[in-house]
């Protein structure tokens, strides 16, 4: 059975720091895109960071604008394990995180095909 799991949400103040992980299992997920995507209430779910390996030990990584020199997405290969951690945060970093995992480059949320189940960030102001 195919799972991705997610740890390591909570409540941080304004300008706290938290990392996320993601623990994929069932499979290899070496050649899939691994994301991070987030969903606050009455919003739609965005995008915030994806990573795919370009060439070996070679991996490109995309941010959204909203998170881009705050955040840092990496993986290790060889755990299946994807990371998001995340400093300075601020109180509309406030969601549910997921991690996902597609088998083609896209920040497309409906061409991510596993999912996990979600970890709340709450960010006090």
């Amino acid at each position: 059975q195919v799972k991705l799991v997610e740890s390591g949400g909570g409540l941080v103040q304004a300008g706290g720091s938290l990392r996320l992980s993601c623990a994929a299992s069932g499979r290899t997920f070496s050649g899939d895109v691994m994301g991070w995507f987030r969903q606050a209430p009455g919003k739609e779910r965005e995008v915030i960071a994806t990573i795919r390996r370009i060439a070996t030990s070679t991996y490109y990584a995309y941010y959204a604008d909203s998170v881009k020199g705050r955040f840092t997405i990496s993986r290790d290969n060889a755990n299946d394990t994807v990371w998001l951690q995340m400093n300075s945060l601020k109180p509309e970093d406030t969601a549910v995180y997921y991690c996902a995992a597609s088998p083609i480059a896209t920040m497309d949320p409906n061409k991510y095909i596993y999912w996990g189940q979600g970890t709340q960030v709450t960010v006090s102001s």
